[in-house]
């Protein structure tokens, strides 16, 4: 299991949010929990972002149709 720091999101996928705005989502469900590694560290797991990410590409998709 792969998991990505808070850098990564935006390095590897491109999901510019800021931090707030990140917790504002997780808070309604509408974007994957972090997993607490430590004290003041956390990160989310990379399939649950990809799985994420292509639901919000079919939801488009399927906007489209």
């Amino acid at each position: 299991m792969r998991v990505l720091s808070f850098s990564e999101l935006r390095e590897r996928k491109g999901i510019v949010w800021s931090r707030p705005h990140i917790h504002r989502l997780i808070n309604k469900g509408k974007f994957p929990r972090p997993v607490k590694l430590g004290e003041g560290t956390a990160a989310w797991v990379e399939q649950e972002i990809d799985d994420w990410l292509a639901e919000r590409a079919a939801e488009r998709a399927n906007a489209a149709a």
